[in-house]
C-alpha cells in the first residue's frame, strides 16, 4: 500500500495533522492506532477543560476525542485502529499488524504522534510487595471510564501536578476515599485553585516533601509506608488503591527503531521547529517531543507538522504563512539548555525563519524559582532575554524572535537561568 503520509498515533496530534493535511489537498492519509477506537487518551478522561486552545470551547475528554476523530474521517483520512506498526524501514516503509493481518504501507512521509506514558512503580524502583490495586493514571482512567470498574476503599496519588488531580477526580468518579496527594517535591506543582478545590471540595491534602518508601500488600495493597524527606520519620498509611501519577517518559520506540536522533532533555526524537526528525520526510508531533503537555497543545503541534509535512512534499506553494523559507543552517543548530532547565523543544534549527509551534519553545525546570531570568546565548552573543517563573512539571514558554540572529558557524544555542 501506497500513501503520501503515514501517521502513526491517533491522537489529538495525529487526528489533527490528519484533518490539516487533507485541508492541504495532501492525500491519500493514513492514520493508524494500536487501540480500538481513535481519540487518545482523552477518550477515557471524562472531565472537562478541553479543547481551549485549539476549538476555543469547553468540552469533555470524550467529546474532544470524538471530535477530531469525526474531522479527520470527514477531511478524508483513512483511520485504522487495532494496526500495530511491528515493523519500519529507514525509506519509510513499516509493517502494519492487525487482526487482519500483516501489511506493508510505503509513504512519501511519516509523522510519528505515539505520545507519552507515566513510569509505572517498577520504573520508579519503588520497592516491597507487589500486590493488586496498584497503578498509573492511563490504567485507572481506563479501568474506571471504558471499563465502569468501581474501586472502593481508600487512595493514595502519588504526584501533585495536572494530572495527579485528574486522577484525584477519576478516583471519586469510582467511589474511592482519596487519602491525600503525596510528592517529594516541596510544592504541588499544578496550578493553586487545583489544589484549592481539591481541599474544599473533596478534602483532600497535598503532602509535600514526602516520598514512598514501601508498598506492602500479599495479593491485595493494604498499606504504604511514606518518608517525611525534611525529618526523615516514617509512616504507614493503610490504603486499597496507589496511583502513581506523572514522570512521563515518551513512547519513542519506533523513532528509536528508525534511527532517529534522540534529545538526552526530553528523551524524544530531536526535532526541528517544523516538528522535522533526523531523518527527512519523518516528522514528529505532540506528547512525544514534550511529555507531557495538554491535549490541545498536543493537537496545534500536529497541525503545525502537517503544515511543514506539506511543504516537504509539495515545495515551498504550501509552506505556511507567515514563515518564508529561511537561511538554511547545514548541519542544523541544536539548542540545548542548563540546569536547572530541564529540556527544551523543538531543539534543533534547520532555517533561521521556521517558526516553532504556536511561535514559541516549551521548556521545562527542575527546581521552583518565582522570578527566574533567563539567557539565550550562541558562543559569546546575547541573542535574548526573558522572564519567567518555573515550577517542575509546568510549562515554561520563550518566544522565538531571537531565531533570525542564530549563526551557522557560532555552534549550539544555549537557554540557562542568568543569575
Amino acid at each position: 500500500m501506497n500513501v503520501d503520509v503515514l501517521i502513526v498515533g491517533a491522537g489529538p496530534a495525529g487526528l489533527a495533522a490528519a484533518t490539516e493535511l487533507r485541508r492541504l489537498g495532501v492525500g491519500p492519509v493514513l492514520v493508524v492506532d494500536r487501540e480500538q477506537e481513535a481519540g487518545g487518551v482523552p477518550r477515557h478522561s471524562a472531565h472537562t477543560g478541553y479543547g481551549l486552545r485549539d476549538l476555543h470551547r469547553m468540552m469533555t475528554g470524550p467529546a474532544y476525542a470524538r471530535h477530531y476523530a469525526d474531522a479527520a474521517t470527514r477531511a478524508g483520512a483513512e483511520i485504522r485502529v487495532a494496526a500495530t506498526v511491528t515493523g519500519w524501514a529507514r525509506d519509510r516503509v513499516a509493517t502494519l499488524t492487525s487482526p487482519g493481518g500483516m501489511q506493508t504501507v510505503a509513504a512519501r512521509a511519516v509523522l510519528l504522534a505515539t505520545g507519552c506514558r507515566e513510569r509505572p512503580r517498577p520504573a520508579r524502583l519503588v520497592p516491597g510487595d507487589r500486590p493488586a490495586g496498584v497503578m498509573t493514571t492511563g490504567e485507572l482512567q481506563q479501568r474506571v471510564y471504558l471499563g465502569g470498574e468501581r474501586l472502593p476503599g481508600r487512595a493514595l496519588i502519588v504526584g501533585a501536578e495536572h494530572v495527579s488531580f485528574s486522577a484525584m477526580v477519576t478516583l471519586a468518579h469510582a467511589g474511592a476515599d482519596v487519602i491525600a496527594l503525596v510528592t517529594d517535591r516541596q510544592a504541588q506543582q499544578s496550578y493553586a485553585a487545583f489544589a484549592l478545590a481539591a481541599a474544599a471540595a473533596w478534602r483532600v491534602p497535598v503532602w509535600a516533601s514526602t516520598a514512598v518508601r514501601r508498598v506492602t500488600g500479599r495479593g491485595r495493597l493494604t498499606a504504604v509506608e511514606l518518608a517525611d524527606l525534611r525529618t526523615g520519620a516514617t509512616r504507614l498509611v493503610e490504603c486499597d488503591t496507589l496511583v502513581f501519577t506523572g514522570d512521563w517518559i515518551p513512547d519513542h520506540e519506533l523513532a528509536r527503531l528508525a534511527g532517529a536522533a534522540m534529545d538526552p532533555g526530553t528523551r524524544g526524537p530531536a526535532v526541528d521547529t517544523g516538528l522535522q526528525t533526523s531523518i527527512p520526510n519523518v516528522f514528529a508531533a505532540g506528547n512525544l517531543v514534550h511529555a507531557a503537555e495538554t491535549a490541545d497543545v498536543a493537537a496545534l503541534g500536529g497541525s503545525h507538522a502537517a503544515r511543514h509535512i506539506a511543504a516537504a512534499l509539495y515545495g515551498d506553494h504550501r509552506r505556511p504563512a507567515g514563515q518564508p523559507c529561511g537561511l538554511p543552517l547545514s548541519p542544523p543548530v541544536p539548542v540545548t539548555v542548563a540546569s536547572p532547565l530541564a529540556w527544551i523543544s523543538p531543539n534543533l534549527i534547520r532555517t533561521t525563519s521556521a517558526l516553532p509551534p504556536r511561535g514559541r519553545f516549551l521548556l521545562r525546570s527542575e527546581i521552583f524559582r518565582r522570578r527566574a531570568r533567563l539567557e539565550v546565548r550562541q558562543g559569546d552573543r546575547v541573542l535574548a532575554r526573558a522572564r519567567a517563573r518555573l515550577i517542575p512539571g509546568r510549562p515554561v514558554h520563550l518566544g522565538a524572535d531571537w531565531l533570525a540572529r542564530v549563526r551557522p558557524s557560532d555552534g549550539p544555542v544555549l537557554v540557562a537561568e542568568d543569575r
